[in-house]
């Protein structure tokens, strides 16, 4: 089925539009996330019927994202309901943010294999650049829990760029028909956290975006071949130039990484805007630690003079905070 030409960018704006509504919403709606995820479980018939047996990468993928959501999804309820349970508890230590941190880090590790195995090599460098590059799970990854236990992380432009520019080099060179449709995603990642004026929340973009994108792909297969085909964009020489583009920019960020780390710098050059601020006037209070979690304060006697319980540590039952 052929479209008119200007189908194409209409639909690529709304659907943009669309997924940064999605975002919002799933944002706002914590509970209600979690549940959509769980429900998308049902269209598992769908995914065999349209996704070839032999296709491990869709199947990875499919599965490497919805089920995190569904996790992800039970550590904001545990970090904005404060249950006093063994379960919810324990969905409020800080192995759940190194949980997180390995999920986008296999996903990004899953892209790159398959540019190994298309031969796209200088792209699957910058696809292993990024997974060097991510920012470390206990410091820089956190839910929010004075809002709606939104996902943190404090990930620098650099890698926010080099993420958007080698993933849609990839779908470039690995489904030509579904690049428009991918730029979307990525176009509503990168402007989510622009327009919400929070740079922390790029991670919280991405992931409810392409979850939302995976999804339909694998219900409706013709969908975007159908209203925004770029079949008829690729092209051997471009992509071949963009991945080696992408390889060669990651290098430099290498070494800039590297030296934030080791001048133990990064704690709040990865950190922008109102969260740098916060981190840094909560540091020089004594009222966060090193990971921006809250320090526990002394316990002090209460007005009939029994002892105050002192709140929990923050590494182990206590729910990690925005800064």
């Amino acid at each position: 089925m052929t479209v008119p030409v200007w189908v194409t960018p209409i639909s690529m704006v709304a659907y943009t539009v669309l997924l940064m509504l999605l975002t919002e919403f799933m944002r706002r709606h914590y509970r209600t996330s979690m549940w959509v995820w769980v429900v998308s479980l049902v269209t598992i018939p769908l995914w065999i019927a349209n996704i070839p047996g032999d296709d491990w990468f869709r199947w990875a993928k499919n599965l490497s994202v919805i089920l995190p959501l569904i996790f992800a999804g039970l550590g904001r309820i545990a970090a904005v309901e404060q249950k006093d349970t063994l379960f919810w508890r324990t969905m409020r230590k800080r192995w759940v943010r190194w949980a997180l941190y390995g999920i986008v880090f296999c996903n990004i590790a899953e892209a790159t294999l398959r540019d190994v195995q298309m031969g796209n090599m200088m792209n699957a460098l910058a696809g292993f650049i990024l997974c060097v590059t991510m920012p470390f799970g206990d410091k820089f990854w956190k839910y929010d829990t004075s809002s709606h236990g939104e996902i943190l992380s404090y990930t620098v432009p650099m890698w926010n760029f080099l993420y958007t520019t080698w993933n849609a080099c990839f779908v470039y060179a690995e489904g030509h028909e579904f690049f428009a449709s991918t730029c979307c995603i990525l176009a509503a990642a990168e402007l989510y956290p622009i327009v919400m004026r929070r740079p922390e929340l790029y991670i919280t973009g991405r992931i409810y975006t392409l979850g939302a994108h995976l999804l339909l792909r694998s219900c409706f297969p013709l969908l975007f071949p159908t209203i925004m085909n770029s079949a008829a964009w690729f092209s051997p020489d471009v992509m071949y130039w963009w991945g080696m583009a992408n390889g060669i920019i990651g290098i430099p960020f290498v070494f800039w990484y590297c030296y934030q780390l080791s001048s133990g710098k990064a704690p709040v050059t990865f950190r922008r805007g109102k969260a740098r601020t916060a981190y840094i006037e909560g540091r020089a209070n004594g009222t966060i630690d090193e990971y921006g979690d809250p320090v526990a304060l002394p316990a002090s006697g209460s007005s009939d003079g029994s002892a105050a319980k002192p709140p929990a540590r923050p590494d182990e039952d206590a729910a990690p905070v925005a800064g």
